[in-house]
């Protein structure tokens, strides 16, 4: 397995590691309730640095994207971010992203840590004209998430704060180079940085230092799926993949079907129009029990999907889901009648279909990311 350059630092604090992505990864510190309720209520902080970093430079960089990606890059500023879907042709997911902008010819691309491989193949087999692909080197990165991460932050790098949601900025410290944007994905106010491995092997116990007055915790990946399910953001390789479309996991609004031509669109086209034969439903539990992924979901008896995505939400404490269903053998207009049922190690437990997020912060930021 990879292990990111903070590796020896999750083991010093006595992490629990698992593998993830190919990746080991620390999936909690001191327990994912509790550091789920750190996020929520003062702030977390994440190694990231398993996802994939990419650089899209070059005169025809923007036309290449936008024909590449669901969203349209020709409407992102310098200085900000959008969420987007790179399809296949078939308009499934290869995977969701995120594109910053720089400059007129510069994008930063954040890209899914199993997905990483997949898309730079993807991507540079579709390379053409004044275009230039390089994965970041040594790439490192980190997550501040929650209501105190501007507080903690700001001492660190002060011109950060200003920024606003998906915004990004190239800051400087202690002659160290890093990226800072306001995007996250718990559903609280939060920064995520990026810089080369040695850069953020020394930023790590300074943030933690600065954060320790503020009940800053360190988070693995348990929390940060607790966090990102009660805010119904999907995951690849669970509620997307290779199998489903975008309109289908229900992300219409990063699918800019008017932008002009892009690889999957003419697909997507004709599934708008005649409606997906699948679609992403949200449900909540009436009844005790945690949903898995793999669980069999029913509609008055007759089986009509399964679980992507569930868990028991440490801040409703009931059990959550998400789940693809057939549109045919459940129709959006019967999801008030009663008769869903999530198949529970062998019980059948009664759920109600919820609109998403499941779960609003109070200072909780509109869903604009992923």
């Amino acid at each position: 397995m990879k292990r990111t350059p903070l590796y020896p630092q999750h083991k010093t604090m006595g992490a629990r590691l698992i593998e993830f992505g190919g990746w080991e990864m620390p999936v909690q510190f001191q327990g994912i309730l509790a550091e789920h309720k750190a996020v929520r209520e003062a702030a977390g902080v994440f190694d990231i640095s398993h996802m994939g970093q990419v650089w899209v430079t070059g005169s025809e960089a923007e036309g290449f994207l936008q024909r590449l990606v669901t969203n349209d890059v020709s409407k992102l500023a310098q200085g900000k971010g959008l969420y987007a879907l790179l399809c296949r042709e078939d308009g499934t997911v290869v995977d969701d992203l995120y594109i910053y902008r720089f400059e007129t010819d510069r994008f930063f691309l954040v890209v899914n840590a199993s997905r990483a491989e997949e898309d730079l193949k993807w991507v540079r087999g579709r390379l053409k004209g004044d275009v230039q692909i390089l994965e970041q080197p040594q790439a490192a990165a980190l997550a501040l998430q929650g209501p105190k991460a501007s507080a903690i932050l700001e001492p660190l790098f002060p011109s950060a704060i200003d920024l606003p949601r998906n915004g990004i900025v190239e800051i400087s410290l202690l002659d160290m180079d890093f990226l800072v944007s306001r995007t996250g994905y718990t559903g609280e106010d939060g920064f995520e940085i990026f810089a080369p491995a040695g850069h953020i092997l020394q930023l790590y116990p300074r943030l933690l230092e600065a954060g320790a007055g503020f009940g800053l915790a360190p988070c693995g990946l348990g929390a940060r799926d607790t966090l990102r399910l009660e805010m119904g953001y999907r995951l690849y390789g669970q509620d997307l993949d290779e199998k489903h479309t975008g309109l289908e996991a229900g992300l219409g609004w990063v699918i800019k079907l008017d932008k002009g031509d892009f690889v999957g669109r003419d697909v997507l086209v004709r599934q708008k129009a005649e409606g997906p034969k699948r679609r992403l439903v949200a449900f909540r539990l009436k009844e005790k029990g945690v949903p898995r992924h793999g669980h069999a979901l029913s509609f008055k008896g007759l089986p009509v999907g399964e679980v992507t995505s569930g868990t028991f939400s440490p801040s409703l404490q009931v059990g959550i889901g998400m789940g693809y269903v057939e549109a045919r053998a459940f129709p959006k207009d019967v999801e008030k009648e009663t008769g869903l049922a999530v198949q529970v190690h062998g019980r059948e437990i009664p759920a109600e279909v919820v609109a998403l997020p499941f779960y609003n912060p109070k200072k909780a930021v509109p869903h604009e990311s992923k």
